[in-house]
């Protein structure tokens, strides 16, 4: 759709403007006098349901057409601003002298309430497309205003509703987004918990509810063994993990059966790290540049029981990530691949990383940084939504003591101890009724 405005000296000539320079399906969609003459805005491709949408009215069902009492004729001459302005077919002339004459009675005009087509136009345009005129862009940022205020207004509303009719139920959903979840799964439990006890009932069978949705893998890595590759993006700590693995293994087994493996070649210098933790373990480290290099060095390793390799740390919007994923999977099929995250990432980004990575056909996680992280619930909404089991938990820099085999009783209660140690505060009203006040109860 497109929209323009129009000045002339008088109605007829305005109209004439329009015609000319947007044909007979125009649409005029208010009209005005201003300072030397009128003022008509007009559209052409008119989508009335677009404009409503925009404007926030799509649940606002349109006026219905008032019944004529009058004869037709008696009602022909008189021409209200809040009525559209139709031409018939054949007769253009007639009808821009009309609606100049009609309007002229007029000692001021509104904006139209419900415009119509002056004929059908097969159009199927689903945007629409603004002038540059200053008075039309700041039409488009007044309405977006406006809908804004009344969607903020209606959620509101329709908080303190839930609040007034359920208040145990408030109380709670308040409680978990304190606790750093996402809304959709403070929603999800709420709905699942029994309010016929005291509020403290409902906490913890709230956090029991929390704790059945949090999947964890057995203690397959270090029990098992395996090719493992520690996939995700970088500054999570998967150097420190996989040196963290190694030793808890070598403990168990020993070092001879312990080999470690980078396939980092972007970074400088991103090799001596690892090489660093192998002479401590007394394990050998291998270098992969490429998906052949792998393969060659994972069949030299076909004696240990535990391959660790270590990836190469770059964003999940880097473009070398695809290359890297590359390498592993025609490199080493067989490898068992556990996305690192860490507790200090926000929501969206943690959501974002399972996204990227979730092709690679992950086995589980395993969540770093615990120490350093506000709040758990980020990462647990993450895991829980996602359906990624965790299976291991790094909470400090010391190898191999702070890294823990994962449990989800544990982690919950991780979560609420470290919110009451930090005093975190519960989130206002304004935040509530923006997270559930779409949702009436």
């Amino acid at each position: 759709m497109k929209i323009k405005r129009y000045f002339a000296a008088d109605m007829r000539q305005a109209i004439r403007l329009v015609r000319e320079e947007q044909g007979p399906d125009a649409v005029i969609l208010s009209n005005r006098k201003v300072n030397g003459g009128v003022e008509i805005v007009a559209a052409v491709d008119y989508d009335e349901t677009l404009v409503r949408k925009m404007a926030g009215e799509e649940s606002r069902p349109a006026a219905a057409a008032q019944p004529r009492s009058a004869p037709e004729s008696a009602a022909a001459p008189r021409l209200a601003a809040s009525e559209p302005a139709v031409a018939p077919r054949g007769s253009s002339e007639q009808f821009a002298g009309a609606v100049a004459e009609a309007l002229q009675r007029k000692t001021a005009a509104v904006p139209a309430a419900a415009p119509t087509r002056l004929k059908p136009s097969p159009s199927t345009a689903n945007q629409i497309e603004w002038s540059q005129d200053p008075a039309l862009l700041g039409m488009r940022e007044e309405i977006k205003t406006l809908r804004g205020m009344l969607e903020s207004q209606l959620t509101g509303m329709a908080w303190r509703e839930q609040s007034m009719h359920h208040p145990a139920r408030a109380k709670l959903l308040q409680r978990l987004m304190q606790l750093g979840l996402a809304p959709a799964l403070c929603r999800q439990l709420a709905d699942q918990v029994s309010y016929a006890q005291d509020h403290e009932h409902h906490w913890r069978h709230a956090l029991g509810l929390l704790a059945r949705q949090v999947q964890v893998t057995d203690d397959d890595i270090l029990s098992r063994g395996g090719v493992v590759a520690l996939i995700g993006p970088t500054g999570v700590g998967k150097t420190t993990t996989v040196a963290k693995l190694a030793a808890r293994f070598i403990l168990r087994h020993g070092a001879n059966r312990v080999a470690l493996v980078t396939t980092d070649s972007f970074r400088i210098g991103a090799h001596q790290q690892l090489r660093t933790y192998g002479r401590l373990l007394g394990v050998p480290v291998h270098v992969a540049n490429d998906a052949a290099e792998l393969r060659t060095v994972l069949d030299t390793l076909r004696d240990k029981q535990l391959v660790l390799i270590d990836t190469a740390g770059v964003s999940q919007r880097d473009m070398r990530l695809t290359e890297q994923l590359g390498v592993l999977r025609q490199g080493a099929p067989r490898v068992k691949n556990y996305l690192v995250l860490s507790a200090t990432a926000q929501r969206a980004a943690l959501d974002e990383t399972v996204r990227t990575f979730r092709h690679m056909d992950l086995a589980g996680c395993i969540v770093t940084k615990m120490d350093e992280a506000a709040s758990l619930g980020e990462v647990l909404s993450a895991v829980v939504q996602q359906k990624l089991a965790v299976a291991y938990v790094s909470d400090g820099q010391r190898v191999p003591e702070d890294l823990h085999q994962a449990r989800a009783n544990k982690l919950v209660s991780g979560s609420v101890a470290l919110m009451q140690n930090n005093n975190s505060e519960a989130p206002g009203e304004e935040i509530l009724a923006e997270a559930f006040g779409r949702r009436v109860s």
